[in-house]
């Protein structure tokens, strides 16, 4: 069952991840999903069903488009899916025959890790050559301020050059596709845990979402991704994703001590209904502001989160 199940998976991640090719709004949407059935193997039949679907998914995509491709989904979709999948059914025994689950705090700081390897890696598929790499992405961020302009979404004083500009912006690419990738994980792990817990078949007792907190050591972690981001080279790509992906997780945090810190009072459904829009109409002012109180939260210690539920250990966690 389980080498049916994962080649399955496989398949039909694969498959979403393909369809990106295309280029319209319904693939990029469906590219999004990839990662959903390699978590939902993993979870619901454990990693090495997860393992099996990322080995079939890659041989998939190499036959059908090209070893590039399938090296691709790897290292973008397949991969990373197994190992968040592998950490959420990691537990441990209390010394009593119960099980400690791996707390989700820990998790987003993998996750973020796991963001910031998957943005370099993908940037070394493309090419080992750092100025190639900037080279195209300058090139991406050209046409789209370009077309920004064209359709007055944006003024530009006349003696700026487009290239110029795209080339000063091209370093600060990566933190967005660090963040980018958190986002999608995290949307692709809650929506699959969500689907396996309803089947039944999730080892995991459901945690308290809300009193997830970030480690305050991820806070070390995230100057020392911003300092790394100031360096040349791959190098640098590599702690501006990082630097990103880490943001996205205090931006995570942040909404969670805001769902915690409003239970049992009146006015919490429609501040939440008002963040969340706001957070689709003003993103780019709210995600800071989620963030630094993620940052606080974490720094400060303002809420105590619950101990971990205890629950007899699993035999495929």
């Amino acid at each position: 069952m389980l080498p049916i199940v994962g080649i399955g998976a496989g398949l039909v991640s694969a498959l979403l991840f393909a369809v990106v090719i295309t280029g319209s709004p319904l693939a990029v949407l469906l590219y999004s999903a990839a990662p959903l059935p390699i978590f939902i193997a993993a979870l619901g039949w454990n990693h090495r069903a997860g393992l099996v679907a990322t080995l079939a998914g890659a041989l998939a995509g190499a036959i059908a488009l090209s070893f590039a491709a399938g090296l691709n989904f790897a290292l973008i979709v397949a991969l990373p899916a197994w190992w968040i999948a592998y950490l959420v059914l990691l537990a441990r025994d209390n010394g009593q025959g119960a099980a400690e689950w791996y707390p989700l705090g820990h998790l987003l700081v993998w996750i973020a890790g796991t963001a910031a390897l998957t943005t370099v890696g993908s940037a070394l598929v493309m090419t080992t050559d750092y100025e190639a790499y900037r080279s195209v992405i300058a090139r991406v961020i050209e046409n789209l301020l370009s077309e920004m302009v064209r359709s007055r979404l944006i003024t530009l004083s006349p003696d700026v050059k487009l290239s110029d500009l795209a080339l000063r912006l091209a370093p600060a690419v990566p933190v967005g596709i660090g963040a980018s990738f958190v986002t999608t994980l995290v949307a692709n792990l809650w929506l699959a845990a969500k689907a396996v817990q309803l089947s039944g078949r999730l080892p995991r007792p459901w945690p308290f979402i809300p009193a997830t907190t970030v480690p305050r050591r991820a806070l070390f972690l995230l100057a020392l991704a911003m300092v790394t981001a100031s360096f040349g080279g791959f190098i640098g790509v590599a702690g501006a994703a990082l630097t990103g992906a880490l943001l996205a997780v205090f931006m995570f945090s942040g909404l969670a001590m805001i769902h915690d810190l409003s239970r049992g009072k009146a006015w919490r459904g429609p501040m939440l209904a008002s963040v969340y829009v706001a957070l689709i109409v003003m993103q780019a002012v709210l995600t800071p502001l989620l963030s630094l109180a993620g940052i606080v939260d974490s720094l400060f210690g303002l809420r105590k989160p619950p101990r971990p539920p205890l629950t007899p250990p699993m035999p495929n966690a």
